[in-house]
């Protein structure tokens, strides 16, 4: 070995990203496995990499014994053949001699080589696994280099990585050399090097497009609190502004649509709606529901359920093509999500009739009396007047035209009868969604 040797370790160390002390480590290693295999384990053998010459440094050490003591030659040595090459030893010291790496022999050396490659190799991949573990939901590029039963490999310059078939966007077609964008999404160590798995359909992957065509959102000014995603087809995104003086919606559409036009090019025309996320769940589903008209929403949390009514020509709004609409803003809140239309809730819950009634006597909306928790007329004749007032906008005077109302409602009422509930069961089957 030569200045070669520490030319090769520079130049390896440059093209392949490894660290030069792990790369001398790893040829010291190797050589020292080498002479062991040669010499038999008993040898206490030293390998150091020499910076000045170039070549690596092996030496063996023997204690010195008496003639007698001698048990293995390989790591001991009589005090008469020690002195010959240091006159100063004496019992029990230990006396290095130098051993020539050329002297190993044709199959030691070549196995020195594959230790070496080996090592190499384990330490590239290692180098590798880092990198890529540590960016996980970064968006990464590469070409699509071939197909297999799996899915798409992309080629990303150090390494390679699979896009599965599950994790493409529906109906996108793909050919070897196309350049790609993907969410890296989780990165494996295997046997034969890192195992880096991308998305293109994962929710992460717009929320990713999003830190990086919007500044706001990428500041944190403006936070994602929420992604539902029809891959190419349709998907909401809830935002919130952490500034009053920032507008979350127009800031991730940009000016004339240019920062929502570039993330929908890329996800080959997805449609997306932003939505702005509220506390109030209510709130939240209105916005969610959007394009459609909400006419109220009934919040049942024991349940994590809510019962939307919409006017009779909105349902189709609400609904969606084939359910998309209810089931993406579903699955952005988390909750399961009726919806009735106006008549059809009135039909089904019979009392709902006679509250908008009272309601309407009373000139307070309905959603007053739910909100105190009267959801039903017997609740509200039960009830005493210092009860009824707790309700938003009523007064002792409309107190008393509502108890009248009550009983032009139902004259015939008496102790047996209770009327149904809003939450009570019924014969119409809404058009329901779950979160999945």
């Amino acid at each position: 070995m030569s200045l070669e040797l520490k030319k090769a370790i520079e130049q390896i160390s440059k093209d392949k990203g490894l660290d030069r002390a792990m790369l001398i480590e790893t040829l010291e290693d190797a050589v020292r496995t080498s002479v062991v295999r040669k010499y038999g384990e008993g040898m206490d053998v030293e390998v150091s990499f020499n910076e000045e010459t170039g070549e690596m440094d092996v030496f063996q050490f023997k204690i010195v014994v008496a003639d007698e003591d001698i048990e293995n030659e390989a790591s001991q040595i009589s005090l008469e053949e020690a002195r010959k090459h240091d006159p100063s030893v004496q019992f029990d010291d230990e006396v290095g001699f130098r051993l020539r790496v050329e002297d190993l022999g044709r199959i030691a050396a070549q196995s020195a080589k594959q230790v070496i490659i080996q090592r190499m190799r384990d330490a590239e991949q290692s180098v590798i696994y880092d990198e890529y573990k540590d960016r996980i939901n970064e968006i990464v590029s590469g070409i699509i280099q071939r197909r297999d039963k799996t899915g798409w490999v992309i080629n990303l310059g150090r390494t390679e990585a699979l896009l599965p078939k599950e994790e493409q966007i529906p109906r996108e077609h793909y050919k070897r050399g196309d350049r790609i964008q993907a969410l890296l999404v989780e990165v494996r160590r295997e046997g034969r090097g890192p195992h880096v798995i991308v998305s293109r359909s994962h929710r992460d992957y717009m929320a990713a497009l999003f830190r990086r065509e919007v500044p706001e959102v990428d500041d944190a000014v403006v936070q994602i609190m929420g992604v539902a995603r029809d891959p190419g087809s349709r998907a909401k995104v809830a935002v919130l502004s952490r500034d009053r003086d920032v507008d979350p919606v127009g800031a991730c559409v940009g000016v004339r649509g240019s920062r929502i036009q570039n993330i929908v090019q890329e996800l080959r025309g997805e449609r997306i709606d932003i939505v702005v996320w509220s506390q109030d769940i209510a709130t939240y589903a209105r916005n969610a529901l959007s394009p459609a008209i909400i006419s109220r929403i009934v919040v049942d949390e024991s349940e994590n359920l809510l019962e939307v009514i919409v006017p009779d020509d909105q349902l189709t709004n609400a609904i969606g093509r084939k359910g998309q609409n209810v089931k993406l803003a579903a699955k952005l809140l988390g909750w399961k999500i009726d919806i009735y239309t106006e008549t059809r809730y009135n039909e089904a819950n019979a009392i709902g009739q006679g509250l908008e009634q009272l309601a309407s006597v009373a000139e307070i909306p309905l959603e007053n009396f739910i909100a105190t928790g009267f959801t039903s007329i017997e609740s509200i004749r039960t009830a005493g007047d210092e009860d009824l007032l707790t309700i938003p906008g009523i007064t002792a005077e409309k107190i008393a035209d509502v108890r009248t109302a009550i009983n032009f409602l139902s004259p015939k009422h008496s102790d047996d009868e209770t009327a149904p509930s809003l939450s009570g069961a019924n014969d119409d089957t809404p058009a329901q969604t779950e979160q999945e």
